[in-house]
This record gives structure tokens, sequence and C-alpha cells, in this order.
């Protein structure tokens, strides 16, 4: 067992925050690295020690491999947390690491190279016996390979990456007039976002729900499942709300999707934290979509119901240690939500939001976490993800953490940059929302902008200046000859003076 000092987190924002904290509490040294500008960026601020590694663009700065590296090495860091994104699921950086002797708080990196495909991991899925969305077992090489493989399937079709993730290389193909452009769009986009042009093919289920299953697993070969996450609320195959348990899901399903899980993760001898990523059918039934390979954004509500802290398990699954909790997890208790906040314009298509934080008002109270990468003064640069941080609530059941989270959300203010915080107060007052009627097709069959109420840190605004101008016209001196010298502030504050204790 290899004891985990100094810990560099390769990365920024609120999941660079979210490891300091658990470093911390761990007594472990955090090394943040940063950008020009995140010079005062928040996990900066936060870290033990903090080394500038380049400008703002991510490929001379967080996805610049030798810097990162060379900046490890040069501080003396043991090992090295990616958090989610830049290089979390890279293969290649996390052989760099295991050849540099700094250990990889993630998977091996065999583990990241064969599930980084998506086509080898449908068929470790395969092999293990997990239901799987009909389509292509190899990549089509050419147009008319793409043709016969249509045949099999059946429109409506995806068209996805081998090598996608994060919605990029995903294309939706309703008849055989739109294969041929849509193929050479995907295979484009494929190779200009991967370097890879490979896409299969696969069935399209119109409206399906997203469910993934949370995984932890050590050196041991123990391989623990800590529940689901429903994560069908989503824009252009992007996440924006989660909740633990999903609302679709009986206690019998629920132990065949756990099972499913676990097979597909022992499958690949699978170490460290994992998401293991299903699509639901409209008739319950569940098929295997992809394994991410890293901690996901939304792991906080997973912490929530279990109690556990998934990034100090990661660091003792690192150091050789087993999983704290044995062979038996936490049962899940209560109901937990995720609302993601990002610096978008929700009335003008989501479009990303910069400029400087001019106030923020954080929501409180019992069962409110507030995961956040900014502060008041903060500057939103141009360069990154628009995350600027999650709301996460826990309440004993449903309906508590939806309104738990409803309430959150009207307390919570920033100003200075746009943010889709009217949005999810539009969301988790929506009937179907409420009813937990879900799908990837919520947004595109229900969001309406010019249904969104106004935001409430503009009407807290004008709501503190009414107050002020009817303050300031009940204590206004009355003009000569008005006849209203009640008015007067002088004979008021007398009045108040004189009024018995209790009528005032």
């Amino acid at each position: 067992m290899r004891p985990i000092r100094r810990v560099l987190i390769a990365n920024r924002g609120e999941i660079a925050v979210r490891v300091i904290r658990t470093l911390r509490e761990l007594d472990i040294t955090s090394i943040a690295v940063f950008s020009e500008p995140d010079r005062v960026a928040y996990h900066v601020i936060m870290a033990d020690e903090a080394y500038p590694i380049g400008p703002g663009p991510s490929r001379e700065s967080y996805l610049n491999l030798e810097r990162v590296l060379a900046t490890a090495v040069r501080v003396g860091a043991d090992a090295i947390h990616p958090g989610y994104g830049f290089f979390a699921e890279n293969a290649a950086f996390a052989q760099a690491c295991e050849d540099a002797g700094i250990t990889f708080i993630g998977p091996r990196p065999a583990t990241l190279a064969g599930l980084g495909d998506k086509l080898a991991a449908r068929a470790a899925a395969r092999a293990a016996g997990v239901p799987m969305v009909p389509g292509s077992v190899t990549p089509p090489a050419t147009l008319d390979q793409a043709r016969d493989v249509a045949k099999q399937v059946g429109y409506p079709l995806m068209l996805k990456a081998a090598a996608g993730g994060g919605g990029k290389g995903m294309r939706v193909v309703r008849d055989d007039a739109g294969l041929e452009s849509a193929w050479s769009l995907t295979r484009g986009e494929s190779l200009a976002a991967f370097g890879d042009d490979r896409v299969y093919i696969e069935r399209f289920i119109e409206r399906p729900r997203h469910v993934e299953a949370q995984i932890l697993a050590d050196a041991s070969g123990r391989v623990a499942c800590l529940g689901e996450r429903e994560c069908s609320v989503q824009r252009r195959h992007q996440k924006l709300l989660e909740e633990t348990p999903s609302p679709a899901f009986d206690d019998a399903t629920r132990a065949r999707f756990a099972e499913a899980a676990v097979r597909v993760a022992k499958q690949v001898g699978y170490l460290n934290a994992g998401t293991v990523e299903f699509i639901l059918d409209e008739s319950g039934a569940f098929y295997f979509l992809e394994v991410n390979t890293r901690l996901q954004v939304e792991h906080p509500v997973t912490e929530m119901v279990t109690g556990l802290d998934l990034v100090a398990e990661q660091v003792r699954i690192a150091e050789g240690a087993p999983l704290s909790f044995g062979d038996t997890p936490p049962a899940p208790r209560g109901w937990a939500m995720e609302a993601r906040i990002v610096a978008e314009d929700p009335l003008a298509g989501f479009m990303p939001s910069v400029g400087r934080i001019e106030r923020v008002r954080f929501p409180q109270g019992p069962g409110v976490r507030n995961d956040a990468g900014f502060y008041r003064g903060y500057e939103v640069p141009i360069f990154y993800d628009s995350l600027l941080g999650k709301l996460v609530v826990h309440g004993p059941d449903r309906e508590q953490a939806r309104r738990r989270l409803a309430r959150a959300l009207r307390e919570f203010v920033i100003e200075g940059v746009h943010t889709n915080l009217s949005f999810h107060r539009w969301l988790v007052a929506h009937p179907e929302f409420v009813a937990g009627n879900l799908s990837t097709r919520f947004i595109e069959e229900h969001f309406d902008p010019t249904l969104l109420g106004p935001d409430a840190a503009a009407a807290e605004v004008a709501l503190l200046a009414a107050a002020l101008h009817a303050r300031e016209d009940r204590l206004r001196v009355a003009l000569p000859g008005s006849g209203d010298g009640a008015r007067s502030p002088w004979r008021w504050a007398e009045r108040r003076r004189r009024a018995p204790q209790g009528k005032r």
C-alpha cells in the first residue's frame, strides 16, 4: 500500500474545488494548476499550492500533457487527480503518470483505452451478457456497408462516433434518404473531435430515459454498485438535472440493473470509480450504452443518499486499500437532486455568457449543498465549459427533495452574467417533472423560453426598489400649501416616539 501525501489536481473550476476539500479532510496537500485567465480562480485560492501551466486555451494549458506532468514531477506530487473532462479518460496521460512514478487516481491505462472505444465497450458488455441496443458489432467501413446495417437495424437509427463522448459525434437518421449526408457529417465531426472517423450504428429509441449506475472497484476485484442516477433531463445530449434514485425503477428492476452494471465492470477488470450508463425504453427495458471511466459531474447525489465521499474512496483505492465499506455498500437513504448551474442564457438558446460576477447569494438551509467554482468578482472566462457549479439537495422522498430544490433555486442569486437559474425554476415546477415522467426529449417536448418567469434576482431588485420608493413617498416632507403636514418626517418620528409599545 502506497500512501498518497501530495496530489496535483489536473483540472479547474468546481471539480477542482471539490477535490481540494476532500484532500484537506484527509490531510493531503492539494496542488492546483492554472492557466493565465484562472490566476485568481477559486480553485487556485483554495489549494495549498498553485502553479501556472500556460495561456488560456486548453490545448496550451490544461490539455498540455507535457506541461501538466512536468509540473507534477517538479513540485513532487505523488498522485494526480484528473477530475472530469480534460485528461480524466485519457489513456496516454494515465500511462505517462505511471511511467513517471506518479499515481493516477482513476482506472488503469489499459481500461481507459479499452472502454474509451465505444465498440470495445459494447463488446465487453455483450460478453458479460448485458442487454444491448440492436446495432452494428463492427463499424461499417463504407456507405454501402452502412446501408446494409441500416436495413438490418431499421429506421430511425443513430450514428455514433466510436471514440465519442460528451454528446459529440451523434446524429439521428430517420430514413434512407438522410443516411448519406448524416454518414459524412458524423464521420467528419468524429475525426475533428477525436481524431478517429469510425462510426457505428444502433437503433434509435424515440423517448428513452438515461439512467446510470455508480460503481466503485478496488484492487482485490471487489465491485460495488452504489445505486442508480436518473439523468434524462438533457439538452443536446448534455445533462442539466440529475436525481437518485430513478422514479422509473421498482425494487426488482433496480436489482437487475445493479447486477448488470457489476457484470460489465468485472468483465473488464475495472478499478476505481466509474459509471455504467444505460438507456430505458418506454416499456422499462434497459440497454447498455457506455462506461464513463471517471468521476461524474453528478456524483454528489450519490454521496447525499449514501453518506460516502467518493473522492475519498478514489484516493483509498489508488493507495491500494479496499473499499471502506467492505462487501456491503451502505443502503441509500432518501432522495437527492442536482441542478447544474451554468453561465448560459436560456432566453437566447442557452448561449454561453461571460463576464464579471457582481453579486452572489448561495442558498442554504437543511439538506442543501453548493459545489461552486466561483465567487463575487470572479471573471467567467471564454475558454472553458460554462459550468459554474451545482446545487444539490436531499430529502426523505422525491417530493420533499423537489420542493427543497425549488426553494433553494428561489434563494439562489447570481448577477453579472446570464445563468440557467430561471430554467431550473421552471423545470422543477413543471407537472411532468413533478410526476417523474421524464425522457431525454423532455426539453424538446416541453420547454418554451416564453414560459420563464422573471429572474429571481431581477424580481428581488424590483421589489426592493418599490419598497424604497414607498418609504420615501411616506416620509416625504409636504410641499407648502399641500395641507398634508402630517407627512412631515419630523411629525412621523414624533408620532412613533409617543405611540404605546406594541402599537408602532
